[in-house]
């Protein structure tokens, strides 16, 4: 040893061992708020894949039934012997178990153009209270009749 080094220090101090310890700590809850903002936006896209499923089913549906109109109040219990009525009835079903029970969608036609609606809240993905979110899809269930010249 040489003169004068006795009191040199050796390791490290509690006050520096805290100071890691916090930086740590604030990088752990960064990477766990961008975890859980990922968590909330994957459901939300769920939620709307979940919907296009639905909506595109219904539309399928519609085109295979193509002589039955869609945009009767769709009934409260499912009819197998009336496709319509069953068709309309899964559609509300399919609505209700995914977005629960304030999910709604509709159907209207205009000028031989079907457009489905299905609104649904996301207030989780939003962090409010109130968060409507709907998805529209817009299609033609027929061919045009070819005019004769």
């Amino acid at each position: 040893m040489r003169a004068g080094s006795i009191g040199v220090q050796r390791g490290m101090t509690l006050i520096e061992v805290l100071v890691a310890l916090l930086i740590l700590t604030v990088g752990l809850l960064g990477a766990a708020a961008v975890q859980l903002n990922a968590l909330k936006y994957t459901d939300s896209s769920r939620m709307t894949s979940q919907a296009s499923f639905i909506a595109y089913d219904m539309m399928d549906r519609i085109r295979a039934n193509s002589g039955a109109d869609y945009t009767v109040t769709p009934p409260t219990s499912g009819n197998l012997s009336v496709t319509r009525d069953q068709d309309l009835y899964d559609f509300t079903s399919n609505i209700v178990s995914f977005g629960g029970p304030t999910a709604t969608g509709s159907i209207t036609l205009n000028q031989r153009v079907y457009t489905i609606t299905i609104n649904w809240s996301d207030a989780r993905a939003a962090n409010t209270a109130s968060a409507p979110r709907s998805f529209v899809l817009s299609s033609r269930a027929a061919v045009d009749p070819v005019a004769t010249p």
